[in-house]
């Protein structure tokens, strides 16, 4: 009877579910991108988490506050800033899932064009506020 109270208490309270998370997470990742590519300041600052760090395929590190700095200044101006269709992939252990997927970046970088594309692993984490983006990992920029 207790065990029975507890697992119905459990499913009430929301318990993880994978494919749902998936599904959210997805949806996360992709409105991250779109504000990237608008410089939204306080849309990139809802989604990521405090301690968020990413590092580029070079191997330098921007924490949270240079995304959101970067973004204020409009340093990257975007045409695209979009995950290629089809190759979003999302897996999920628990309360942390990771993204991968194909990136597209067209537009101008302090002025200069820019137009490649990477592959990146996004790192979320399930927080009492919901999904936060923690970590990121980008790919050297793919031959053309």
């Amino acid at each position: 009877m207790v065990m029975t109270t507890l697992l119905a208490l459990t499913l009430a309270a929301g318990a993880p579910d994978p494919a749902r998370d998936a599904e959210a997470v997805a949806a996360l990742d992709t409105q991250y991108q779109a504000a990237v590519e608008k410089n939204d300041v306080e849309a990139m600052a809802r989604i990521l988490h405090p301690e968020m760090v990413v590092v580029t395929g070079r191997g330098k590190a921007y924490t949270r506050q240079d995304l959101l700095d970067d973004a204020k200044a409009r340093k990257d101006v975007y045409e695209h800033q979009v995950e290629e269709p089809g190759t979003q992939k999302v897996r999920v252990s628990g309360d942390t899932a990771v993204v991968t997927a194909l990136l597209w970046v067209k537009g101008t970088r302090e002025g200069a064009k820019i137009d490649y594309k990477l592959w990146f692993s996004d790192t979320y984490v399930r927080t009492k506020d919901g999904w936060k983006y923690f970590f990121g990992q980008a790919s050297l920029r793919l031959p053309d």
